[in-house]
């Protein structure tokens, strides 16, 4: 089948990449930077007869001269016959099986090289109307499998055997150069898996790379494509657009590929030309803490983030939900954030737990403000009054005014001692006592009408 074939049957030509090899003499990555278990897995693969090669994101950063977070391995060995070699292997993944060997918390992810899908066979590729890759476990050679990799700069390929470095698509130019740019037809790539949109602005970002021209021209007219996404999925990548350490900057540039609002179309319902509003506010308050926590390996909690991002949409509801139904704003605030969560999690799946820890957090900023009593005391106990007393700070700087007073009565109680805690609710006690109460007006009289009398 020639190329004209292909492109009349609906597939996507592959480029034709060339290979160039880096020798080792030619590259600075060393063995001593790379993972001691990746290294036992590449070996074992090499030692059994298989090829196997380091790829990826893992010598992109050693070639940028960073520690990669992961290492990942490529190999012709199929992922049953990596199971055989390692005890230590489980097999995951429907879309394209992986084999991943587990040590202790260290996990090693291993991919068979995969092959073009140019004849659909619905046990091994499928794809959408649309172009979308639904199942892949086409297996080829470690040509066909650049051809298909997304990135010039992940298309590089750290061989076991001899140390070189095989650049199947001038990924080495692009580092230099500092572009991310997609491997074949940019349309035709964020269609089998529009994901690579939002991959291509992480990388940026992250690498402080540009994104190269016509890898940067569709999105904007392609981000409607993220909507096929299976939630789950779009709730991972989620939190590596926004929670590894760069997502106050990698936000902006969702925003200006018109992405960020295919994630969150909740919250961009609320968006301005002028960044001017409140949920604009907090949205740069809680990405810009996030990332200053990753910086200090402090613990972040992705609840946290959601509840702060979301709680403007949701009190905007529940103030629309007390003029529609005349209810309470404590009954309408419970309302809303069912409904505000749940058309969220049709788009993004946020588990079970976080959308709990949310609801907690939401309700502590109706619970903070009633200090009276024992009331103050009692709430520093909960398990997550921390969290609500940092989203009140927070909210604070957004809001101003009583908001931000009521902030800071929670911050010099906290570190105050006990007899000053005491004394703070006293004046809180003595204040409610001598507010003036709003006297009852007594019915007037009706005069007696001349026929009654």
């Amino acid at each position: 089948m020639n190329n004209n074939d292909l492109q009349q049957r609906g597939h996507r030509v592959y480029p034709n990449l060339a290979l160039n090899i880096i020798t080792r003499q030619e590259h600075s990555v060393s063995r001593q930077l790379i993972s001691e278990n990746a290294l036992k897995v590449l070996y074992r693969l090499h030692g059994a007869g298989y090829e196997a090669y380091l790829v990826g994101g893992g010598v992109r950063d050693l070639m940028l001269g960073g520690t990669p977070k992961d290492f990942d391995v490529a190999t012709n060995a199929t992922p049953e016959q990596i199971r055989q070699l390692f005890r230590n292997c489980r097999l995951i993944g429907r879309r394209f099986r992986l084999a991943h060997i587990m040590f202790g918390r260290d996990i090693i992810e291993v991919a068979t090289f995969r092959g073009h899908h140019q004849e659909q066979n619905t046990q091994l590729s499928v794809q959408s109307d649309q172009g979308m890759l639904l199942r892949d476990n086409v297996y080829g050679t470690k040509d066909e499998d650049a051809e298909r990799r997304d990135f010039t700069i992940n298309a590089m390929y750290y061989n076991i055997a001899d140390y070189s470095i095989h650049d199947y698509a001038g990924g080495v130019e692009d580092l230099e150069d500092r572009l991310v740019r997609l491997i074949g037809d940019p349309k035709t790539r964020y269609r089998e898996d529009p994901v690579r949109m939002l991959r291509a602005i992480r990388f940026a970002v992250k690498l402080d790379f540009d994104i190269e021209e016509d890898t940067a021209e569709p999105i904007e007219r392609l981000a409607y494509l993220l909507s096929d996404i299976p939630a789950a999925r779009l709730y991972e990548e989620s939190l590596k657009m926004l929670q590894s350490g760069y997502g106050l900057e990698t936000y902006h540039l969702m925003r200006e590929y018109n992405v960020f609002e295919q994630l969150f179309p909740v919250i961009s319902e609320h968006f301005t030309p002028d960044y001017s509003s409140n949920t604009e506010h907090i949205l740069d308050l809680s990405l810009d803490s996030t990332d200053i926590r990753v910086e200090e390996n402090k613990r972040i909690n992705p609840a946290f983030m959601f509840a702060a991002i979301l709680w403007y949409p949701m009190i905007e509801r529940a103030n629309k939900l007390v003029e529609e139904t005349n209810i309470n704003f404590y009954d309408a605030v419970m309302e809303a954030s069912n409904q505000v969560l749940d058309r969220v999690v049709k788009r993004i799946a946020i588990p079970r737990r976080h959308t709990a820890t949310i609801r907690e957090i939401w309700q502590l900023q109706l619970r903070l403000p009633r200090r009276n009593g024992k009331r103050a005391f009692r709430l520093m106990e909960l398990n997550k009054f921390r969290a609500g007393f940092d989203f009140l700070k927070m909210r604070g700087e957004v809001e101003g005014g009583e908001i931000k007073e009521l902030a800071l009565w929670w911050d010099t109680f906290q570190s105050a001692g006990r007899n000053m805690r005491q004394a703070m609710v006293n004046d809180l006690n003595q204040a409610s006592t001598q507010k003036p109460r709003a006297r009852r007006r007594k019915p007037a009289n009706k005069k007696k009408s001349k026929t009654e009398s």
